[in-house]
């Protein structure tokens, strides 16, 4: 089982490489490529659609214009998909029907924002282009992009006007997908503009939930984002270890396993 799920996804990560290179792919150029059957190919198309890396067109698909400038976003968020997705839920169901909520950008936030429509009411400010487009449809929702200057490559706003903007608000909740958590370096990310960002949404919320995936325990990334003391939860899958564990408990952090 396991093996036959590494030949699937290795057969659509060398779909989106000859689509990120061509614009477009066809079904029977596909199937000869990648010595699979017209039906195999079909499927992965529907599947990689379904997870918006694609739009599905008569025998074949295309990069839309929308998500083409999201293409390294899209691939990264492949990776560990179904973790993410787990994390995405638990912190799901922290959440009421009618709760302000500022989202940062990330893979991972990008799955929570998914879930998040199974909410109602919410009020959703976040600096997460793709997030925002995701929800932006949502009948019941209120969502504010914050303005200003834009990292494409990664989807996400930043800058004076965007921190300006974001100033305005106050939340219940600020929920952030980080690149490392330790109980001596703290929260941290990659992208210093990113960190601003953080910072500024944990002093605009109540309450501060990190979803993190257990390898990003005791891993420190580029620009510091806050003391670990200075979250209130964090969500993570059952890789944690024990150890790492304790030392945020000491911090006086929460800590969610996923199942």
């Amino acid at each position: 089982m396991a093996s036959g799920k590494l030949k699937i996804d290795a057969r659509r990560q060398k779909i989106l490489q000859i689509l990120s290179r061509d614009g477009q792919v066809r079904v029977a150029e596909l199937s000869k490529l990648l010595d699979a059957t017209p039906v195999t190919i079909r499927n992965d198309l529907d599947a990689l659609e379904k997870d918006g890396f694609l739009e599905r067109i008569q025998g074949g698909a295309v990069q839309s214009v929308g998500n083409a400038y999201q293409m390294d976003f899209l691939q990264r968020r492949q990776q560990n998909g179904a973790v993410k997705k787990r994390l995405a839920a638990a912190v799901t169901e922290m959440i009421r029907d009618g709760d302000t909520i500022l989202l940062n950008s990330g893979t991972t936030t990008y799955y929570v924002a998914v879930e998040l429509k199974k909410r109602k009411n919410l009020n959703i400010v976040t600096n997460s282009i793709s997030a925002a487009a995701e929800l932006g449809d949502h009948p019941t929702f209120r969502v504010i992009l914050l303005g200003g200057d834009i990292n494409a490559q990664y989807s996400f706003t930043h800058g004076s006007d965007a921190q300006a903007q974001l100033r305005n608000y106050r939340a219940d909740y600020c929920i952030l997908s980080v690149d490392g958590i330790s109980s001596e370096t703290g929260v941290t990310t990659y992208h210093a503009e990113e960190a601003v960002m953080d910072r500024l949404m944990i002093e605009r919320a109540a309450c501060t939930i990190v979803a993190a995936e257990s390898r990003k325990l005791g891993r420190e990334g580029f620009s510091h984002v806050c003391e670990a003391s200075e979250i209130d939860w964090l969500v993570t899958d059952a890789a944690l270890e024990q150890t790492a564990a304790e030392e945020l408990q000491k911090k006086n952090i929460r800590i969610r396993i996923t199942k």
